[in-house]
């Protein structure tokens, strides 16, 4: 039986320091995991994470844009989750704005109607911002999977989050019903 394929991928916030702990979740849910991240997110795990990631899923941990002389180095993905995902980031993909890796595919994930879901990390403080709002209403019309507010993410007040309590099993149980959703459209 072969396994799904997960498109993982971070932005800089601190739940992203768990992603090695969040891949070793999903390759143990058979999932095939390739990550993907920002590039403050690339920065903040470091080189030695992202060998380490590497090494653990067997795909290149990516975080730029490839050249067009180069292929895709993934297998097609299943299903993508975008955990955590900033302001900055949810706000970036709602608008289709497209300046790096991670939101450059998830513009063309949109417009291709990939399965993807995505689940934010901001505080309390952020979330009131009238933009994100409308962003997240935006991003759902487009067909990706909030996972905010009931039944997912739920901000705290500045200075009250802690990252063990960032529900990454909501974000991989999403991905996988989103896989399933999308192995049965196609037939």
């Amino acid at each position: 039986m072969s396994s799904r394929v997960l498109y993982l991928f971070g932005c800089a916030a601190p739940p992203v320091l768990d992603l090695p702990s969040v891949v070793e979740q999903a390759l143990a849910d058979n999932w095939t995991v390739c990550v993907g991240l920002t590039p403050t997110a690339a920065d903040w795990l470091g080189e030695g994470t992202r060998s380490a990631l590497e090494a653990r899923t067997g795909q290149p941990v990516r975080s730029a844009p490839r050249r067009p002389d180069e292929e895709w180095p993934w297998p097609e993905a299943d299903a993508t989750l975008i955990a955590p995902a900033t302001l900055n980031s949810v706000n970036t993909f709602a608008l289709g704005l497209t300046p790096h890796f991670v939101a450059a595919y998830v513009a063309e994930g949109i417009g291709k109607r990939w399965p993807m879901a995505l689940m934010p990390c901001v505080n309390a403080a952020y979330a009131t911002h009238p933009q994100f709002d409308r962003s997240v209403a935006a991003l759902r019309i487009a067909g990706v999977r909030v996972l905010y507010g009931k039944g997912g993410f739920v901000p705290r007040p500045p200075g009250e989050f802690y990252r063990a309590d960032y529900p990454w099993g909501l974000g991989l149980g999403a991905a996988g019903e989103a896989a399933g959703r999308d192995a049965a459209g196609r037939g």
